[in-house]
């Protein structure tokens, strides 16, 4: 079960989002989610445009025991305290990015990426969900597994997957 570690909201009279529509964005310390973010606010949260969702930025925190494997006890404390310092290190760079956005939210919640997202979604009720795409190919999304394909099968609401796109020579 993914735990809510902390979050933050936009202050001002839309802060509490009567009547909009939600939007999650997921994000990670990745250039595809930054994109991802950066390709949904051009296109739904542009200066001057009406803005009709109210945006959820969330990012997955792994536990440190998770990413600490069989490490030992002696170490999870400066696994944790890393592994925060970049949680919000993501979510700084997010609120850098969403500045023109007057009704954001953002979020750090424990647990796997899938999973939080997919529940964010539940507790914002979400309309849509957003989240960027690594490009991996089919050997290494089996192994690693693929959170966006995850969440097009698991999240009930529309997910849209936004890739980078390539450069050409």
């Amino acid at each position: 079960m993914a735990e809510e570690t902390g979050a933050t909201a936009a202050s001002g009279p839309a802060a509490g989002g009567e009547g909009k529509m939600t939007m999650v964005v997921g994000v990670d310390e990745s250039e595809h989610s930054y994109y991802a973010l950066q390709w949904t606010l051009l296109h739904f949260f542009s200066p001057g445009q009406q803005q009709q969702y109210r945006l959820v930025v969330v990012t997955a925190k792994p536990t440190a025991a998770s990413a600490v494997g069989l490490a030992g006890p002696d170490v999870l404390p400066f696994v944790e305290a890393d592994l925060k310092r970049s949680s919000l290190r993501v979510i700084d760079k997010a609120k850098e990015l969403c500045a023109q956005v007057s009704d954001a939210v953002f979020e750090v919640v424990e647990g796997d990426a899938r999973n939080v997202l997919c529940e964010a979604v539940e507790r914002h009720h979400a309309e849509m969900l957003v989240v960027g795409n690594h490009g991996y190919g089919a050997i290494k999304r089996a192994v690693l597994g693929s959170v966006s394909d995850y969440c097009t099968h698991h999240a009930h609401c529309t997910v849209m997957v936004v890739k980078k796109p390539k450069h050409k020579h």
